[in-house]
C-alpha cells in the first residue's frame, strides 16, 4: 500500500509524571496546572503509602545472602549460557513481524515442551499466541513470565532493533528454572508462560486481546524484559512509556469517475487531505501536549481515475486518557467535516489503544538492585517515569508486576546497531543478567509471604489513588460552552 501523504505536526512532549522520591516526601511536579491541580492529593497519599512499605528496607532485606536463591539463579545462568543465549540468537537471525511469528514460537513451545510445559496455542483466537503450563504447578502463588518476540518492520526488512529475539529465552531461563525449584522442595506455587506476539503493531493489541479473553487470570505477579540502552527502573506510580494512545483508522468511500469529467465522481483522496487540513485547524484549541500523527495507508490506484477509497491511519497521544477523549473527539469530528465537504462517506474505527499502567516500587527497586548485583553495566542511579511493565496498560492495572531492563545494547532502541547487538557480548550480558534478576524477584516473591502481601498492599493503594487521579481530572477537563448562533 502506498503511502501518498504523510503529516505529523508534534508539539513538545510533556510525560505525565507521578512519581516521589523514595527517600523524600517532597513532592514532583505534573507538567500542566491541570494535572498539578489533580495530583496535589494523590501525591500526597501515595507519599505516605510509600513511606510506610519502607522500600529501601525491603530491598536490603531481600537482596542480602541466600544460598537457596543463588542456586535457583545459577540456574537460570546456565540455561542462558549453555542453550538460551543460542537461541536468542537464532531468533534474532530470523525475524519475523507481527502476528506472523510462526518459526519463533515453534522454537520457543518446543522447548518449552522439552522441559516439562503443556502448551495451548492460538490464545485469544491469536494465531502465534500462547499460553503454556508447567505440568508440576503446584497452587499459589501463580507465577506469570511474558515472552515476546515479534519483529520490527524496516526498510531492509524485518529486523529485531527492539531485542524482542531475547525476551523469550530470558522469560524462559527464569520459568524453568523456578519450576524445577518448585518440585525439587515440594514448595506450593504455580509457573504459566504467556507467548504474546504483535507488541510492536496495533490491531490487534495482543495483550489487551488476551486479557479480555482471560488469558491472564489467576496470576499473582507477571514479570517479563525488555531492551535497554541503559539498566533503569522506573519510578512507582502510574503512567505510559509513549503517551496515551488511540489508534484511529479513517476509511473514505467516494464515487469514481473520469478525472477529466471529476464532477461525475466523488474523491476520497480529497477527503483525507482536507481530513489533515481540518486536525491542522484544530489544534489550536486542543492542549499542546497532544500528538497526533497520521498517515494514508491508501489513496488511489492511478492518476486518470479519480479514487473512490482512500485510509488514513492515526495514532491521537495525550499524557492521560482522561483529555485524550476529547482530543479523539476533534479528530473523529475532522473526518466527519471532511467527508460532509467533499461529498464522500468516512467509517470511523478506533481499533486499539495503550492506556497508563501501574509500577511498584516494591517489584522494580528490587529487580533492579538484583541488575546491580548481577553485574548490570549502565546503570542509571535515577528512577525514569512512572509506567507499566507492559505497554498496553490494560493488563499491569489489574496484575502486580515488573518489567527487567537490564543494559543490553550501547545504542538507542528500534535502530540497526541495537539489532546487531543481539549477538554481541553487550547483548548477551544484558540478557543473562535480566533472566539472573527475573529469577530472583520470582524466588523471592514465592518464597516469602509477607512480601506477597507488601507487594498487594502497595498495588491496591496505588491502583485506588489512580482512580482519584481520574475522577480528579474529569472534574477539571471542562469543555468550554458553544451557544448555537442566533
Amino acid at each position: 500500500m502506498a503511502n501518498m501523504l504523510t503529516r505529523s505536526r508534534a508539539f513538545p512532549c510533556l510525560f505525565l509524571l507521578v512519581a516521589i522520591s523514595l527517600a523524600s516526601v517532597s513532592l514532583v511536579a505534573q507538567d500542566t496546572p491541570t494535572e498539578k491541580e489533580a495530583a496535589r492529593d494523590v501525591l500526597k497519599k501515595m507519599s505516605a503509602l510509600e513511606q510506610s512499605l519502607d522500600v529501601p528496607a525491603l530491598v536490603t532485606r531481600l537482596t542480602g545472602p541466600n544460598a537457596a536463591r543463588d542456586q535457583v539463579v545459577a540456574r537460570a545462568k546456565e540455561l542462558m549460557d549453555k542453550e538460551l543465549i543460542t537461541l536468542a540468537d537464532d531468533i534474532a537471525t530470523h525475524p519475523e513481524i507481527g502476528f506472523e511469528e510462526k518459526r519463533s514460537v515453534s522454537k520457543l513451545t518446543d522447548y518449552l515442551r522439552q522441559h516439562n510445559f503443556s502448551v495451548e496455542t492460538g490464545t485469544a483466537s491469536l494465531s502465534t499466541a500462547f499460553v503454556a503450563k508447567f505440568k508440576g504447578n503446584n497452587g499459589s502463588p501463580v507465577l506469570g513470565i511474558i515472552l515476546e518476540y515479534d519483529a520490527l518492520r524496516g526498510a531492509k526488512g524485518a529486523f529485531h532493533g527492539d531485542q524482542h529475539s531475547a525476551q523469550g529465552p530470558v522469560g524462559m531461563a527464569a520459568a524453568i528454572a523456578m519450576a524445577e525449584y518448585l518440585t525439587r522442595t515440594k514448595s506450593p506455587g504455580s509457573i504459566v508462560v504467556y507467548g504474546t506476539p504483535g507488541e510492536e503493531m496495533m490491531p490487534p493489541n495482543a495483550k489487551t486481546v488476551m486479557h479480555e479473553a482471560h488469558a491472564f487470570d489467576g496470576a499473582d505477579i507477571i514479570v517479563r524484559s525488555h531492551a535497554s540502552s541503559q539498566t533503569s527502573r522506573p519510578a512507582h506510580g502510574f503512567g505510559s512509556c509513549c503517551l496515551n494512545i488511540v489508534g484511529a483508522k479513517y476509511t473514505f468511500s467516494g464515487a469514481p469517475t473520469h478525472q477529466m469529467t471529476p464532477w461525475m465522481g466523488r474523491n476520497a483522496v480529497e477527503a483525507v487531505v482536507q481530513l489533515f487540513n481540518n486536525v491542522d485547524a484544530s489544534r489550536i484549541s486542543i492542549r499542546p501536549e497532544a500528538r497526533i500523527q497520521g498517515v494514508i495507508l491508501e489513496g488511489g490506484t492511478a492518476p486518470n481515475v479519480v479514487p473512490d477509497r482512500a485510509v488514513a491511519d492515526f495514532y491521537i497521544r495525550y499524557p492521560d486518557e482522561v483529555y485524550l477523549q476529547q482530543v479523539v473527539e476533534f479528530v473523529d469530528n475532522a473526518a466527519k467535516a471532511a467527508a460532509l465537504s467533499t461529498g464522500t462517506k468516512v467509517k470511523i474505527d478506533h481499533y486499539g489503544k495503550d492506556l497508563d499502567g501501574i509500577g511498584l516500587a516494591t517489584l522494580a527497586e528490587v529487580g533492579f538492585q538484583y541488575m546491580k548485583n548481577f553485574g548490570a553495566t549502565g546503570v542509571n542511579p535515577e528512577p525514569g517515569k512512572p509506567q507499566g511493565y507492559e505497554e498496553t496498560g490494560s493488563v499491569s492495572r489489574d496484575i502486580p508486576g515488573v518489567g527487567f531492563s537490564a543494559q543490553s545494547s550501547t545504542w538507542s532502541n528500534h535502530t540497526y546497531e541495537m539489532d546487531a547487538d543481539n549477538l554481541k557480548e553487550i547483548g548477551h550480558q544484558g540478557f543473562t543478567v535480566d533472566a539472573e534478576a527475573m529469577t530472583a524477584v520470582l524466588f523471592d516473591f514465592a518464597t516469602h509471604a509477607d512480601y506477597r502481601e507488601t507487594v498487594k498492599k502497595e498495588f491496591d493503594g496505588i491502583k485506588a489513588l489512580f482512580g482519584e487521579y481520574q475522577t480528579a481530572l474529569k472534574k477539571t477537563y471542562t469543555v468550554p460552552n458553544v451557544p448555537d448562533p442566533k
